[in-house]
């Protein structure tokens, strides 16, 4: 796993570093190939902005959430790049799949 930080307008933390590993790291699970991820943390005024860029062999995933706090903005885009991880696995199972049983059924 490769994760790239960028930070404006403010000074690096390493505890922002560690805990932002923390939570990409949970999405390793749900992809086969090596994670490649760039991570920009911003400070506009009182609006803090993180924009994802998750690139996993042929998936590739983009967000960004801008909370009063950082730690929440970071939580808010994981949970947006799981919800597009999880809708992506989910139209290439439905895909392969074939009709369902009840779509036969009714005709």
């Amino acid at each position: 796993m490769q994760i790239d930080f960028k930070f404006h307008n403010f000074e690096s933390s390493d505890a922002l570093k560690t805990y932002a590993t923390d939570k990409i790291g949970k999405l390793q699970k749900y992809v086969r190939a090596p994670l490649e991820v760039h991570i920009t943390f911003s400070l506009e005024r009182i609006s803090h902005r993180v924009d994802v860029t998750f690139n996993a062999g042929p998936e590739h995933h983009q967000a960004h959430a801008e909370e009063s706090e950082m730690y929440a903005a970071i939580d808010a885009v994981v949970d947006k790049i799981q919800r597009q991880i999880n809708r992506s696995k989910d139209q290439h199972h439905n895909h392969r799949r074939g009709p369902l049983p009840e779509d036969a059924a009714g005709e």
